[in-house]
């Protein structure tokens, strides 16, 4: 697909509600993988549902998750009655990391290597055995980096020339998700309930107090500015 027909579409889109635009994916690119972690994307998973289209799912195992995150993946997956494909990292290389630097190295050095190793490789595999993917990025998710995310895009980080990727709650807040969640009776994971708002890693993740934005509590040690993981990286370096 041309990046004029893109620009086209998306103008089209943007807007929409996240339920049409889930729609015109599922039912236009037939296959679709969403790319499931987090509350935004059970939404997406309930919307796919709704409009009864051809669609796959996904997840990231790093092996540093919660105990409650992997409740919740198999909640969801049986809460749909769907397959989740789960990917994992690399075992030499993770090995090769955990041995050199131990288990923390990225509080002294920074995340972007254990996250290139246990998240950005598993999903680059992933990525290139497919054509379109669909993610729960928001504009207000991070302002320093995915403020002018569209709703659909020739993927700027991966495969830029064929990939193709759906951001069907760009212009939500989490108010919103939160509202839909609620009312559909929509799964989540119980951290939650304990006052983490953006979930990631074990290590990596905190619980906030009100009034403190969701990314606070990832990667709390680092730049408030660049607190992206690699599998967005585009986003930045798009800006």
């Amino acid at each position: 697909m041309e990046q004029s027909q893109i620009e086209s579409i998306n103008k089209e889109l943007s807007t929409k509600e996240p339920v049409e635009i889930v729609k015109y994916a599922v039912k236009n690119f037939p296959g679709v993988y969403i790319s499931f972690s987090g509350a935004e994307d059970v939404v997406l998973i309930d919307m796919a549902m709704q409009a009864k289209g051809d669609f796959k799912v996904f997840t990231l195992d790093t092996g540093r998750l919660h105990p409650e995150t992997y409740r919740f993946i198999d909640k969801v997956r049986e809460h749909y009655g769907i397959k989740i494909e789960v990917m994992f990292p690399e075992k030499e290389t993770c090995e090769k990391l955990v041995t050199e630097k131990g288990f923390f190295s990225f509080y002294k050095e920074g995340h972007k290597e254990c996250c290139q190793i246990r998240k950005v490789e598993p999903l680059k595999r992933k990525l290139a055995s497919i054509t379109s993917w669909i993610t729960g990025q928001r504009h207000d998710q991070n302002p320093g980096t995915r403020a002018n995310i569209p709703a659909i895009q020739m993927d700027p980080t991966f495969f830029s020339d064929r990939l193709i990727k759906f951001n069907p709650l760009a212009n939500w807040t989490s108010k919103q998700v939160w509202r839909y969640i609620i009312d559909n009776s929509v799964p989540y994971n119980e951290l939650h309930d304990k006052g983490y708002i953006s979930i990631g890693c074990e290590p990596c993740t905190k619980s906030i107090n009100p009034g403190q934005h969701e990314r606070e509590g990832r990667w709390w040690w680092e730049d408030a500015t660049k607190k992206e993981c690699g599998l967005h990286l585009g986003n930045i370096k798009n800006k």
